[in-house]
């Protein structure tokens, strides 16, 4: 299969999958528990998940492996089982979409700050590529370095996967917009600042998830765009901005609502398009939908 860049440059428009985390907690993983040992406990339901995507018409397949390095499985007393969590992890999403599409392993911040003296540089790299080896043995591709908000830590997650891996590398961080409209991620990196430090570090391909629904995604994608004009973007929107009902979190855009944005988003750059929290294999859908009306 054509490597995803190679895919794009004739102007196509990729969709990718949705929610993983919010779809586990409605399958019934327990607040506190660790979604990666899924893979190894309830791969049938794992499975169900991304099968449930390539179903909806997904051109790729991330993995649940989000939180899949060393230092988060540390918190469940599982960090000597990095190799065996995350490799079953891609195998599952490799099971479900065949080789019909891609699978993109998912790599999430550590949850350790460099700034902060409490992990070396050497610490984190190591970790990463302890991850993103055991998800290439287990049948991914490419690799989506996602939610990232410290351009340090995203760099060296990068580094790692470059230098003991094949994959494909897609980067995406989490932008909150401030009181004056500006978007920053909480260590106050914007956009063209992102885009700047990742694409020499080393991404093939760049983008923004989480933390705001598709519209203002649009604004963060033109920004990149003009940072960028020539790498592809990613974007995975929530189903908007959730509010708590009850102790849950709800998002409240529909399918319908999302597939609204699509036009938008291509306008302002995008190439591949999926969603995050919230968004469902209806979302998937209805994006596929709203991206061939564009093109008719």
């Amino acid at each position: 299969m054509k490597l995803i860049t190679e895919q794009l440059k004739d102007g196509r428009v990729l969709v990718s999958d949705g929610a993983w985390g919010t779809y586990l907690q409605k399958s019934g993983l327990e607040p506190g528990s660790c979604p990666e040992l899924w893979n190894i406990e309830h791969a049938e339901i794992v499975h169900s998940i991304a099968s449930s995507y390539v179903e909806a018409g997904s051109n790729m397949i991330e993995t649940n492996s989000f939180g899949g390095s060393s230092f988060k499985l540390e918190h469940y007393g599982l960090a000597n089982r990095v190799s065996e969590i995350n490799k079953s992890a891609a195998a599952i999403s490799r099971v479900a979409i065949g080789d019909n599409g891609h699978v993109i392993a998912s790599i999430g911040p550590t949850g350790k700050m460099l700034l902060m003296g409490d992990v070396t540089e050497q610490q984190l790299e190591d970790s990463f590529a302890e991850q993103a080896i055991a998800l290439e043995a287990g049948g991914a591709d490419a690799c989506c370095i996602e939610t990232f908000a410290a351009i340090d830590e995203a760099s060296l997650a990068i580094k790692a996967v470059k230098e003991n891996t094949n994959l494909e590398i897609i980067c995406t961080f989490t932008f909150e917009r401030t009181i004056q409209g500006e978007y920053r991620t909480m260590m106050g990196t914007d956009p063209a600042e992102m885009a700047d430090a990742i694409i020499s570090a080393g991404a093939d391909i760049i983008g923004t998830n989480c933390g705001n629904g598709s519209e203002r995604m649009i604004d963060i994608v033109k920004q990149l765009r003009t940072a960028a004009p020539n790498t592809p973007i990613l974007v995975h929107a929530n189903a908007g901005m959730p509010t708590n009902v009850d102790g849950k979190d709800i998002f409240p855009e529909s399918p319908t609502d999302t597939a609204s944005f699509v036009s938008g988003l291509i306008q302002a750059g995008v190439n591949i398009i999926g969603g995050c929290c919230g968004t469902t294999p209806d979302h998937i859908r209805a994006i596929i939908k709203a991206i061939d009306a564009y093109k008719a």
